[in-house]
């Protein structure tokens, strides 16, 4: 079996050496760039599994390199995990809204930032419900062509939030907690980030625009979707 690629873009040659080091010896096929401009043309060539991605890059920035590689079809189903010395809620909704799947401050702990990297990587084997459609008062998710509308307006989603829409609306009026949300997303044994996974909702819900209301949230539970909107 062909090993799963990661591109690392990021500046500082002590954090690239230490993830390189870790990562290849969890069995991934490391590429290294140490610029925006760089990670960009390696990712579009390399096509990588996933990108761990700086917020603070020279020549093209962090949140430009994850709109570029989201808008393009070659690399738009690329899973993108954001690193940041920053510590704003406000950073993290940016980041989540260009595109990226999940998000780490620095410092960070290496254990939890490698578990966090193969819960993107990993494919769910659960059983998906026949049917690849789910229409429902104005919102139309295709799962096999991996495509979203609102009103007849595509919508541009990361990969998480694709998943999260096509969870919650195949089955209207449930109520899903945090922990189930974040297992269909990432895997079964993925850790819970419940302030991730609020984040991830709240980009989904913009992007909706006028139909946000389709994703109701349950007070002490998480979220539900719902009809007539």
């Amino acid at each position: 079996m062909a090993k799963q690629t990661i591109l690392i873009i990021e500046d500082e040659p002590s954090l690239v050496e230490v993830l390189t080091y870790n990562l290849a010896k969890e069995g991934f096929e490391i590429v290294v760039a140490t610029d925006g401009q760089e990670g960009l043309r390696l990712a579009q060539t390399a096509l990588p599994d996933l990108v761990i991605l700086d917020l603070m890059l020279p020549v093209i920035d962090g949140l430009d390199v994850c709109r570029r590689l989201r808008s393009d079809p070659r690399t738009l189903g690329i899973r993108i995990l954001m690193l940041t010395a920053k510590s704003e809620e406000v950073d993290e909704i940016v980041g989540f809204s260009m595109g990226a799947d999940d998000y780490v401050n620095k410092p960070f702990r290496l254990k939890p930032l490698i578990h966090r990297v193969k819960a993107l990587l990993r494919r769910s084997t659960a059983a998906e419900q026949s049917s690849d459609i789910v229409a429902t008062d104005g919102i139309e998710v295709d799962r096999l062509n991996h495509t979203a509308k609102a009103d007849g307006r595509e919508l541009q989603l990361t990969p998480t939030e694709f998943q999260l829409l096509w969870t919650l609306a195949r089955q209207p009026g449930r109520a899903f907690t945090r922990n189930e949300l974040m297992d269909r997303c990432r895997g079964e044994d993925a850790p819970s980030f419940e302030r991730t996974i609020d984040v991830h909702i709240r980009s989904l819900r913009q992007k909706l625009g006028n139909r946000f209301g389709a994703i109701e949230t349950v007070r002490s539970v998480g979220y539900r979707f719902r009809t007539e909107v």
